[in-house]
C-alpha cells in the first residue's frame, strides 16, 4: 500500500521503520477533520525508542522543507505528538497506545498505509 504515500509520509514511515517502530499506519482524515488531513501512529517498545523515532522523523524533515510546527511530548516519551501540518505524526509507547487506542477513536476513517 506504500505506493499511495506522499512525500511526506513516506519519509516520517521510512524513519520510523529505521528505528524499528511497529504497527505502523496512516489514516486518511481528510474528510473528517479541519485540523489536518492524516495521522501516522507508530509504536514503540521504550521511552528511549519512541524519542529515538521521534529523532529519526525529525532528522528527515529536518532535510527537507518539511519543518516541524509543534513537538509535544517528546521528554516523556509515551505519547510524543509531532504536527508536520497535513501530517500529524503519533509515536507511542506501546502500553499508552493501548489505552488511549486512537485506532478506535477514528475506526470509521480510511486506514492509508500498514507499515511492519
Amino acid at each position: 500500500m506504500r505506493e499511495n504515500l506522499n512525500a511526506l509520509q513516506q519519509l516520517a514511515v521510512d524513519a520510523a521503520s529505521e528505528k524499528k517502530a511497529f504497527d505502523i499506519l496512516i489514516l486518511d482524515l481528510r474528510n473528517r477533520s479541519d485540523l489536518t488531513d492524516f495521522f501516522m501512529i507508530c509504536s514503540g517498545n521504550s521511552k528511549v525508542q519512541v524519542q529515538s523515532i521521534v529523532d529519526a522523523i525529525l532528522e528527515k524533515c529536518y532535510q527537507t522543507q518539511n519543518k516541524p510546527l509543534g513537538i509535544e511530548g517528546y521528554s516523556g516519551g509515551n505519547w510524543v505528538v509531532v504536527d508536520l501540518g497535513d501530517l500529524i505524526v503519533h509515536v507511542f509507547h506501546k502500553e499508552a497506545r493501548r489505552h488511549y487506542d486512537l485506532e478506535r477513536l477514528w475506526g470509521d476513517v480510511p486506514v492509508m498505509a500498514v507499515g511492519e
